[in-house]
C-alpha cells in the first residue's frame, strides 16, 4: 500500500529487499552502514533511488561472479 506514494525512480523498503532478494531488515542494516542511503519518506518508510539499489544489486552480482 506505501508503494502508492512513492513516487518513479524510487523504491520502499520492501521493494528493495525484493530486488535484493532479503528481507527488509537486511535493508535497514544496509542503511545503517552506510551502503545505501534515504533520500525522501519518513523515518518508518523511507525511499531510496532506484540507481542506487541497481548500483548495489550489480555489485552483489559482480562479487558473487568472483
Amino acid at each position: 500500500m506505501d508503494s502508492l506514494y512513492i513516487p518513479p525512480g524510487y523504491y520502499g523498503t520492501r521493494d528493495v529487499a525484493r530486488a535484493l532478494n532479503t528481507s527488509p531488515g537486511a535493508v535497514r542494516n544496509l542503511v545503517y552502514r552506510g551502503r545505501l542511503k534515504r533520500v525522501g519518506g519518513t523515518e518508518r518508510q523511507p525511499w531510496f533511488r532506484a540507481e542506487d539499489v541497481a548500483a548495489l544489486l550489480a555489485e552483489r552480482q559482480l562479487r558473487k561472479a568472483a
